[in-house]
């Protein structure tokens, strides 16, 4: 009789930092639900990595159960997957500190995103900030993670991450599995409505430059209407105008409709008819999310019930990996 072949896991994990934008749901929190009946998927919160900015207490505790209704709300199913809050399972923090202890600041220093985040926090470039990509190695690396779906911007984590795991496994024999980025194909990257150059972010002062994916009907209409477009009033895809090209990625996303086919649609139209299309297209999309999210949001029983099975079911995981670290690094066993 022949055995099912083991699924391979897939981790991921997104900040509760702010209003999860169109782009979190393109680019993430949509391929993680299509992941779910393919592989063994292991996702969360990842409020650990949101201090590395000042956040308001009350504010990250509310926003983390938000994030965990929003995800529920976009498809992701608990009874599939494993999903907790990332500050429940303190092995992440117990693991990252073996790690940093194994990476070499000048690697850390070389880093794309520490520039560019101390660049924006100048008055806040903590330790934290600095060693941000050990605690997201520790975060793969516990879970004997195969695969990591990325963005291109974020394929510099991975590679550190598998140069502290060979490293690693290299001193003290085999321990961590090799991860490999798993890159989506569509939508893994959504440009700013209001500096299409630019990443959408959750943070942007701009609230003109993302979609949130709890914004009003009226209020989707409207960002679109003002997203930063071109004078040429023709809808064509060009990477040399990164406005348009950004608004038909996004309706591509939206609709299931080809390049080809939304140039035909829109031939001859300006960019008006063409805005209030996406916009609509996008709050459609959005509709069913935010009307089963209004559902569970308030339902804490619910919510805080998946966080504690969810991080049971890491921490038994993860705490096999630890004690494996622990082990050949030669930290003296707790006594029994």
């Amino acid at each position: 009789m022949e055995t099912e072949a083991k699924k391979q896991t897939i981790f991921s994990a997104a900040q509760p930092s702010g209003n999860l934008t169109i782009g979190n749901y393109l680019g993430a929190i949509k391929n993680w639900v299509d992941l779910q009946d393919k592989f063994d998927c292991i996702y969360c919160v990842a409020d650990m990595h949101a201090i590395t900015v000042k956040q308001e207490p009350a504010l990250l505790r509310r926003r983390t159960l938000e994030t965990m209704a929003i995800y529920i709300a976009c498809g992701v199913d608990p009874e599939k997957v494993v999903l907790f809050v990332q500050s429940q399972v303190p092995a992440h923090a117990e693991l990252s500190w073996v790690l940093s202890c194994n990476t070499m600041f000048g690697e850390l220093s070389r880093m794309t995103q520490f520039k560019d985040k101390s660049a924006k926090n100048t008055g806040n470039v903590n330790a934290g900030l600095f060693t941000y990509p050990v605690l997201m190695a520790a975060d793969i690396l516990l879970y004997n993670t195969d695969l990591v779906p990325v963005g291109a911007d974020q394929k510099q984590h991975i590679e550190i991450a598998r140069t502290i795991a060979q490293r690693f496994n290299s001193a003290y024999s085999p321990t961590f599995t090799m991860p490999r980025e798993y890159v989506t194909k569509e939508g893994t990257k959504i440009m700013s409505l209001q500096e299409p150059e630019k990443k959408m972010s959750k943070s942007d002062p701009n609230p003109l430059a993302y979609i949130s994916l709890l914004d009003s009907r009226d209020d989707i209409i409207k960002k679109f209407k003002k997203a930063v477009t071109d004078c040429e009033a023709l809808v064509k895809y060009d990477e040399a105008r990164p406005g348009i090209t950004n608004l038909i990625n996004l309706y591509s996303c939206f609709t299931g409709k080809t390049v080809a086919e939304i140039e035909r649609e829109f031939d001859g139209r300006g960019y008006g008819d063409f805005k209030l299309a996406v916009g609509e297209a996008c709050a459609d999309m959005l509709d069913g999310v935010q009307n089963r999210y209004k559902e569970i949001v308030d339902d804490k029983a619910y919510l805080e019930d998946i966080m504690k099975k969810g991080s049971e079911a890491a921490s038994r995981i993860a705490y096999k990996t630890l004690a494996k670290v622990y082990r050949k690094v030669g930290f003296y066993p707790q006594p029994r």
